[in-house]
């Protein structure tokens, strides 16, 4: 075929745009693709007697009263892991999964296998995923849905080119008002005793394991009065008519048997990759959760907590249903976020790794900042950050956030790496994508919420809010340490230029970049082009 091609190029070029023709109107076809009609999804709910599992028992042992909550923050990757995976390991009644992303890569399938384990000796597993980055995973979930007490339901599925997201997107141009609303949500609950909120997803990147980028994020461990408001949130997800059952989604070849074969074919190598119990202790100071647990009293700060996510209509329910502004709706993340910053009094403190504050921001920074509040702002550099289309946003309001006094940060992949603070980088890049607030030294914010108006808008979100001086100092505590030892200050230059300041090398006056650190001149010349093109609406 090659010699053949090589001798009639003009063949070789007909059949190729004759493939073209074909696969633009194979697309064009699938594009016209629905998702099921009829599709049966059996109800199902938290399980609330498990008070006598071994989780249930511990969480009622350490709590000072019924009404409080216990917290332990998981600021580093291995003991974030690790908290998880002791949940699935310790479970007995019931482990309730939910992310935006749970990669086919080593750690999501070393924890799908962890899940998998828990099933087989009678856990009931739900695993609730966000179907915008499943693309070629069908197989594997599928697959672990095949095993007895197990159910794997997907959020806002696409119907067709399901094999790559780029046959994906373009088999539902024609719904593409629906396709790019997504469920962002992150929690894990075991056992509706304990469970882990906070930004991360499932797959390398988090967890210190990706050769090219990893992220410094925020979890909490959570035990107590709010876990089963946790849980009623996973629920109204979980039974909601925008989520379906992989197997109304997805081609399941074989049968039941084969596929859990097929399961232990595709995760056996995830073993090999299991991460290990961390040794020393964390920049808290606490040990492993396993050693805890295995001496029967967890060590957690006590206070009271609210939980809440946006309504899964937010993204997909009819347009006269949606709120029009997220801001007004009480039961949602950003409403309840903003209601505890503008009470700010003293100071505010955000981290984000995506910062477009929109109108509405900056009128709460503008008056924040009239009230004499301290307002500071962590968030990634252009070198730090992995969505430029979105640096292209923020940058819009960065000079006028610094006019008004805002105390301004920009991660630096290289003073991360620097600092091993927050682990050994090595060649990877460090990147923030911790979503957290602390207001007044009292109030914490904890959750998925990026301030930018994907999430505003349409994005689903969760988050936490503890009311509890000790876990603000301990987070005001750890957020100063990316500020001094991973980020560059963002000030105004004499002639009124964006400058950023960092300390030098070797003890000397502090280094002041004009230009955007650690980039090039293309990556530069690459967002003054787009800038003009970008709706902010969008990012």
């Amino acid at each position: 075929m090659e010699a053949d091609s090589a001798k009639h190029p003009g063949s070789a070029w007909g059949r190729g745009v004759s493939r073209f023709v074909a696969l633009a109107l194979a697309m064009l076809l699938a594009g016209c693709a629905g998702l099921p009609k009829e599709t049966e999804r059996p109800p199902s709910h938290a399980f609330a007697d498990t008070a006598n599992t071994a989780l249930g028992r511990l969480a009622v042992a350490g709590a000072p009263d019924a009404q409080q909550s216990g917290f332990r923050l998981l600021p580093l990757p291995a003991f974030s892991m690790h908290a998880r995976l002791e949940l699935v390991r310790r479970a007995q009644r019931s482990i309730d999964v939910q992310y935006y992303l749970v990669q086919n890569d080593e750690t999501g399938r070393y924890l799908l296998r962890t899940l998998r384990d828990a099933a087989e000796r009678g856990v009931r597993v739900r695993v609730l995923i966000d179907d915008l980055y499943t693309a070629g995973a069908d197989a594997l979930l599928a697959s672990l849905a095949a095993h007895p007490n197990v159910e794997v339901r997907l959020f806002n599925p696409f119907p067709a080119g399901r094999g790559r997201l780029i046959t994906r997107l373009a088999a539902s141009l024609l719904d593409i008002d629906r396709i790019h609303r997504r469920m962002h949500n992150k929690l894990f609950v075991a056992d509706n005793a304990m469970a882990v909120v906070g930004g991360r997803n499932i797959a390398n990147e988090y967890f210190m394991r990706d050769a090219g980028a990893n992220f410094i994020d925020i979890d909490t461990l959570v035990a107590g009065a709010v876990v089963p408001r946790l849980s009623s949130l996973f629920d109204t997800y979980w039974n909601s008519p925008y989520v379906y059952p992989i197997e109304s989604i997805a081609q399941a070849e074989g049968t039941p048997a084969q596929r859990r074969q097929r399961f232990e074919e595709m995760t056996w190598d995830a073993a090999m990759w299991a991460p290990q119990t961390p040794i020393e202790r964390d920049l808290l100071g606490y040990q492993a959760l396993a050693e805890d647990l295995d001496a029967g009293a967890l060590s957690l700060v006590w206070a009271r907590a609210e939980a809440y996510a946006d309504a899964p209509h937010k993204a997909l329910g009819p347009l006269e249903e949606r709120p029009r502004v997220t801001a007004d709706a009480p039961e949602g993340v950003l409403f309840n976020v903003r209601r505890h910053v503008r009470a700010a009094r003293r100071d505010a403190l955000v981290t984000t790794p995506y910062l477009i504050p929109g109108r509405g921001g900056m009128e709460s920074v503008r008056q924040l900042r009239e009230r004499g509040v301290r307002f500071t702002l962590v968030t990634n550099s252009l070198a730090a950050t992995d969505e430029s289309l979105v640096h292209v946003g923020y940058r819009r309001y960065r000079p006028e956030l610094v006019r008004l006094g805002v105390e301004l940060y920009e991660l630096s992949p290289k003073r991360v790496e620097r600092t091993r603070r927050f682990g050994i980088f090595g060649s990877a890049s460090g990147r923030l994508d911790g979503k957290s607030a602390v207001v007044d030294g009292k109030v914490v914010f904890i959750g998925s919420l990026n301030f930018d108006p994907r999430s505003d808008l349409h994005n689903t979100e969760l988050g936490l809010f503890i009311h509890s001086p000790q876990i603000a100092a301990q987070l005001t505590s750890l957020i100063g340490f990316i500020a001094m030892d991973a980020a560059y200050r963002v000030r105004l230059g004499p002639s009124g230029n964006i400058e950023w300041m960092s300390p030098s090398e070797d003890g000397g006056p502090d280094v002041v970049h004009h230009e955007e650190p650690e980039t090039d001149f293309g990556s530069r010349l690459k967002l003054e082009l787009l800038a003009p093109l970008v709706p902010e609406s969008l990012l």
